[in-house]
């Protein structure tokens, strides 16, 4: 099963951000020097005037002031300061995505820098809105990084990215997966499975195809044991999904384990009447179990919808060729025998089965002529 990363979008503000609305509190309470506080109220204003225009020359004002509000040493330990700067280089970073301006540093990783400094609880919970507010634009500025460097196939570069986007906002399921998809380019299989394991353990955030992206790393891994359990879990969590379904067959076949794929292949079947192989699986699985009408039945089918069908005639054939040795004087079964094994054989005339169970049938039945003609067949090709 193949799975890409898929393009994330930006992550959206609950509602127009309330910058405006609390970006005069900004300026009240503690002393700061007249400069700085001068610096700091025009740099608010300014970004205030930018969050209702959206005129890029306010913002440009804001960060002159905000930079010039953060010189000092003493500036720098300002909290309304560092919000500041937060807010201006945070949407810097996302509206200057190309970086058309001149930068010392990215400004993403100067509004992280930022917001890693905003440790004060009673501030922080008093300038939530601004927080927010700068969490979303650094999210939504590395989800660009990193969705550039996905159209680009830079794989280790879009984990990173990725991996900042997670951090700050403890974001969407999609990045959390892409994460997961990433791991696995980039040779991380295990933390790939462990990411999965996370989305799957709860069917809030389980889903099928997460159902099979973990189950195919399993198999990967040769653990067949973590690959079925995984599977099972999608049964239970995700019962009508047909490739959850599919799957679980084609595992129980890998392993043999006829008995478990009988009870399920009428439901999957259900799901594709005229499934071929399917219904080859379903005859195959049911002969190993002893249950030889139904399998009949499922290898007519086969043959119903692929009069060509190899497989189908040879399995019919050797059933009914089985019988016949046990009765043989049932001419009904050594004719029906007879028919499914030329038909076989016409249809892939140098097979060696069929031909060895041609060879079978003609000595049961004394047919010398036909025996040495097919020995003679099977000489040549074991040659």
């Amino acid at each position: 099963m193949r799975t890409t990363v898929k393009r994330t979008n930006r992550l959206r503000p609950k509602n127009n951000l309330n910058v405006l609305l609390t970006i005069t509190g900004l300026l009240v309470g503690g002393v700061l020097p007249v400069a700085a506080q001068s610096n700091l109220k025009e740099g608010n204003n300014n970004f205030a005037l930018y969050t209702k225009s959206k005129d890029f020359k306010y913002l440009e004002a804001a960060r002159k002031f905000a930079d010039e509000a953060y010189k000092t040493k003493r500036d720098s330990v300002s909290f309304r300061n560092i919000l500041l700067r937060g807010l201006v280089y945070s949407t810097l970073a996302v509206v200057d995505s190309n970086r058309t301006q001149k930068y010392t540093a990215d400004p993403a990783d100067i509004g992280l820098s930022a917001l890693r400094r905003l440790t004060n609880k009673s501030q922080n919970a008093e300038y939530g809105p601004e927080i927010n507010y700068i969490k979303r634009s650094l999210a939504n500025a590395y989800l660009i990084k990193a969705n550039r460097a996905v159209t680009g196939a830079n794989f280790e570069e879009a984990y990173r990215q990725y991996r900042k986007v997670d951090s700050i906002s403890g974001s969407a399921i999609d990045v959390k997966h892409n994460l997961a998809v990433l791991s696995t380019k980039i040779g991380g299989k295990e933390d790939a499975i462990k990411r999965y394991q996370t989305f799957t353990g709860q069917r809030e955030t389980s889903s099928p195809a997460y159902i099979l992206e973990l189950a195919e790393l399993y198999r990967q891994q040769g653990d067949n044991r973590s690959m079925l359990n995984t599977l099972l879990t999608g049964r239970e969590q995700f019962p009508k999904d047909k490739e959850i379904l599919f799957t679980l067959i084609n595992t129980y076949l890998a392993n043999e384990a006829y008995s478990a794929i009988v009870p399920l292949v009428e439901e999957a079947i259900a799901h594709e009447p005229e499934n071929v192989n399917l219904n080859y699986i379903a005859g195959y699985a049911n002969e190993m179990e002893g249950n030889d009408a139904v399998a009949k039945a499922f290898y007519e089918k086969v043959i119903s919808l692929d009069a060509n069908n190899f497989q189908g005639n040879l399995e019919l054939g050797l059933m009914y060729l089985k019988e016949y040795i046990a009765n043989p004087t049932d001419e009904e079964k050594q004719n029906k025998a007879q028919d499914y094994l030329l038909r076989a054989n016409q249809i892939q005339p140098s097979e060696v089965r069929a031909l060895k169970s041609l060879a079978v049938l003609y000595d049961q039945s004394g047919d010398i002529i036909q025996k040495e003609r097919v020995n003679s067949i099977l000489n040549q090709l074991t040659q």
